[in-house]
């Protein structure tokens, strides 16, 4: 009965975890286990697949500590109104849970979020103790990510850092005023108040050049949050706004976009339908070029009807086929910035480019075995034995170049 009743548990709450999908595990690097052997390592049912930078898939016991929730906000299928089936873990039982899992080499790490149960402090009291327990007295060395609670007292704070790899805090929401009316309990200075304490303590877990004795860790793979997309009216201006705000403040290691998915029983106040997946898709690349190709915000969405991305190509695709004056860039010559903005090179093939022309003139072969869209790439670059010659029209290169099957790949620019 007890097998029966744990499987049941871990259907209702991994199911519950589904809509947070701020789980990666990147930039986390591999603990030292305390006695020399450890449980885990960074390097079905409440699993989820993460990939990390360099393209690496990880698995993940996603799960919430409860679906239980004192909070009412409109959008959230666990909130305090809504009926749904309830469950809740007890501590033992998500670290039994882990350790289970991992060594039938089911995961490589733990997500945990809960509902609030009771008051903000007694459940981030409940998550800190199964990350306790893990390192503590199983040496688990795997990834564990936190979620944080906004309104948790700094200590617990402190110790989810200390045990956790990555912590996060949703910001919910891409407008205040929305999160005002749609999750009146939640409070957004609170939210950005807990971010704000996050990030002071990961500066002062640097170690700095004098430090003879190195400070405490703290979550060595940063923080990141969630915003939902689709629940409310913000364009995807407003939302890249809020990202980009997010980052500069807060140094966040991830922005994560989660398309609204309508709910049982949801308020009027909420859209009938979900976001086109397309749109979460076009954020996630819009982010990228933010976060590593030296695009800011307002070159973005610039071209895009009414503050919204172009769902039919992808954002530097666009930005170039309305910026036909700073092209055709000579491979063999442009410098590492504009070659980031040429459709088709990612950052590692322009890196390569840059390392293989000091040797040699790049020819078009050259760029083929660089990149990986030659076709893409042609209408944009001058190479050693190429021109695009009347390959110019932006109409024509955008019916061309427009995908049948978008790539699910995030990255690939």
């Amino acid at each position: 009965m007890a097998v029966l009743e744990l499987k049941r548990k871990l259907q209702i709450l991994s199911d519950a975890a589904k809509y947070d999908a701020s789980c990666a595990s990147s930039g986390s690097n591999k603990r030292n286990s305390m006695g020399g052997r450890g449980v885990g390592s960074t390097e079905g049912m409440g699993i989820c697949h993460a990939y990390t930078p360099d393209g690496r898939c990880v698995s993940l016991l996603k799960i919430l500590l409860t679906n239980f929730c004192i909070f009412d906000c409109v959008y959230c299928v666990n909130r305090v109104s809504s009926n749904v089936p309830r469950a809740r873990f007890s501590v033992d039982e998500v670290v039994q849970l882990t350790i289970g899992f991992y060594k039938r080499n089911y995961i490589e790490g733990l997500f945990l979020s809960s509902g609030i149960i009771r008051d903000s402090d007694y459940t981030m009291e409940e998550m800190v103790e199964v990350a306790r327990r893990l390192r503590r007295d199983h040496d688990f060395r795997g990834y564990i990510h936190l979620k944080l609670i906004p309104e948790a007292s700094p200590r617990l704070v402190e110790l989810a850092g200390l045990y956790a790899d990555r912590l996060s805090v949703n910001i919910e929401l891409p407008k205040d005023e929305s999160i005002a009316t749609l999750a009146p309990e939640k409070d957004v200075g609170v939210i950005k108040k807990a971010m704000g304490e996050v990030r002071l303590r990961l500066q002062a877990a640097r170690p700095g050049k004098k430090d003879r004795t190195p400070p405490p860790r703290f979550a060595p793979a940063g923080q990141s949050t969630q915003m939902i997309v689709g629940a409310d009216g913000a364009r995807d201006a407003d939302i890249l706004d809020r990202s980009a705000a997010l980052y500069g403040s807060y140094q966040l290691r991830r922005v994560y976009y989660s398309a609204f998915s309508p709910i049982p029983d949801s308020s009027r106040r909420l859209p009938l339908v979900k976001p086109p997946l397309a749109r979460e898709h076009r954020l996630y690349q819009a982010d990228w070029l933010m976060r590593f190709y030296g695009f800011e915000r307002q070159e973005i969405v610039a071209g895009g009807e009414g503050g919204m991305l172009d769902l039919d190509i992808d954002p530097k695709l666009a930005w170039a086929l309305k910026h036909r004056e700073d092209f055709p860039v000579d491979v063999n010559t442009a410098d590492r910035e504009r070659l980031l903005r040429v459709p088709g090179f990612g950052v590692k093939s322009v890196d390569r480019m840059i390392r293989v022309r000091r040797h040699q003139r790049l020819r078009l072969d050259d760029v083929q075995r660089l990149c990986r869209n030659l076709e893409k790439v042609r209408p944009f670059i001058v190479a050693a034995d190429w021109t695009p010659g009347s390959l110019t029209d932006s109409t024509a290169l955008a019916n061309r170049l427009r995908p049948a099957v978008e790539p699910e790949q995030l990255a690939l620019f």
